[in-house]
């Protein structure tokens, strides 16, 4: 039917539980709210994710599991991310034709259905406030390492495709930072030059030129560190095929990564 929304949103592990969140968050924290009002007016019939934090080697993974549930507690942040319950339904049939689509294109795409993989933590934290009803079907999608850029730029169009010519409306979520060389200490905004880097690619979204973000993001990805190489802000751009009015909603730090919240809506 229609893609109805686009976001960029962050997953820092001190805003899973928002009332032990340090106040320099309330800039994403707040950003985040916002585009869920937003989400909760449209009533989408699903939203596909694409997590920095579920890293595939060789393949991109599609989960196609038709309910998630689950306790999460984050191996990389057992401190900050303990024993946090998710319960949210699943789309295996939307998730088939995403896997089908990608196989006819020649791209390594496998389905993951499997009722005891527990969801990453890039994934569970944004969900807390995007869909805090739990009542949106999910389709959660890996970054695979083995595909460059233009390999997942491809599967962002592929995918939009699918979801144009779906009877579905569809959110495309790309959870992960900017900017990602991490420092000891959250409080800690990225260097100047990263800082720098981030506005210019947060420039060319807010107007909307998105074939100069394209342009930019190869070399922007390895000079500042990009999480996961910038392979979820890849798919993004591949999957706003078309024209969207992009939004600012937030922007801010987490031990040196630079995290920004926005949203891309169809004209």
């Amino acid at each position: 039917m229609t893609i109805e929304l686009g976001v960029i949103t962050a997953h820092v592990p001190r805003i899973c539980f928002e009332d032990r969140a340090p106040a320099f968050y309330q800039p994403l924290i707040q950003g985040m709210k916002q585009v869920a009002q937003q989400i909760e007016r449209m009533k989408p019939d699903a939203v596909i994710l694409i997590s920095t934090h579920w890293q595939s080697t060789f393949d991109h993974f599609v989960d196609a599991t038709p309910r998630h549930k689950g306790v999460l507690t984050a191996f990389e942040a057992p401190d900050l991310i303990s024993d946090v319950a998710y319960d949210y339904p699943g789309d295996e049939e939307l998730a088939t034709q995403l896997v089908e689509a990608g196989l006819k294109e020649n791209l390594r795409i496998l389905k993951v259905n499997d009722p005891t993989y527990v969801l990453d933590y890039g994934t569970v934290v944004p969900l807390r406030y995007l869909v805090p009803k739990e009542d949106i079907p999910v389709i959660e999608l890996s970054c695979c390492w083995a595909a460059n850029l233009e390999e997942t730029y491809k599967w962002g169009r592929v995918m939009a495709k699918v979801c144009r010519e779906s009877n579905k409306k569809i959110v495309f979520v790309s959870s992960g930072a900017l900017a990602h060389n991490l420092v000891r200490g959250p409080e800690k905004m990225p260097t100047l030059a990263e800082q720098a880097m981030d506005n210019q690619f947060i420039e060319y979204l807010n107007k909307n030129d998105y074939q100069t973000a394209w342009e930019m993001l190869p070399q922007y990805a390895r000079a500042a560190g990009i999480e996961a190489g910038g392979r979820h802000l890849a798919a993004l751009l591949g999957f706003l095929e078309g024209s969207y009015q992009s939004k600012f909603l937030g922007y801010g730090q987490s031990s040196g990564s630079g995290n920004v919240i926005m949203t891309f809506t169809p004209q």
